[in-house]
């Protein structure tokens, strides 16, 4: 029950964190470049994988976590191009969403199959 709780903890933060203004942003990619991407990756690798160890051990499980993955990343996508100041819909953010998304639950996968009882 815990973890449920730190997964939609996750979601909200994330969500939240996608919602900011382009203002508000650090502009980190003169240091790091496409860091916003890292940052995609490993907000839905995190998220998919707390996601992954609430249900079942199964392919259509992990199936239907990719789906609601990319349906909510690109909606993140819409969301910040129509009604958040400074920002834009940006496939390249989709694709290391899925990718984060995808890493999530084979992480979790693994993890689930291998833990001690």
């Amino acid at each position: 029950m815990q973890s449920r709780v730190v997964a939609f903890l996750w979601l909200f933060i994330i969500t939240i964190l996608f919602l900011l203004p382009g203002s508000a942003l650090p502009k980190n990619e003169m240091l790091i470049p496409h860091f916003d991407k890292y940052v995609h990756v490993g907000f839905f690798a995190v998220l998919l994988f707390l996601w992954r160890l609430q249900g079942e051990h199964s392919f259509r499980f992990g199936l239907l976590l990719l789906l609601l993955a990319f349906v909510y990343g690109v909606g993140i996508e819409y969301i910040q191009h129509y009604f958040i100041a400074n920002r834009s819909f940006d496939m390249g953010d989709v694709i290391a969403d899925m990718v984060g998304a995808v890493a999530g639950v084979l992480v979790a996968g693994l993890y689930k199959k291998n833990r001690p009882l």
